[in-house]
């Protein structure tokens, strides 16, 4: 635990247990959401091969759950590291672009 505390720059225990119910809370949220959207667009693995249902699927769990984990993440208060985090993450895909501000 120490060194994800240091890795992550956190003080305490409490903080590290949240980050890590706010992974597992926003992942399942996220499944649970991507649901209903792909029945909404009538996709499902009875009408469409399974090859292609899942990864339209994985495809659309993905900005879900990218766009909820900082809302996640503030519930618990740990918005700051989250947003961090996303930050991080987009810019290593490639979409830093999106949170380049200007001087």
């Amino acid at each position: 635990m120490e060194k994800l505390k240091k890795r992550w720059g956190i003080k305490n225990n409490w903080s590290i247990v949240a980050i890590f119910i706010v992974f597992a809370i926003n992942g399942s949220f996220a499944t649970w959401v991507a649901k209903p959207i792909t029945s909404f667009l009538g996709l499902n693995p009875e009408t469409i091969s399974g090859f292609i249902y899942w990864p339209l699927r994985i495809l659309l769990i993905f900005p879900i759950y990218q766009l909820t984990l900082p809302i996640t993440g503030w519930f618990f208060g740990q918005f700051k590291f989250f947003w961090a985090f996303e930050k991080k993450f987009l810019s290593r895909l490639g979409l830093g672009f999106l949170f380049k501000t200007e001087d």
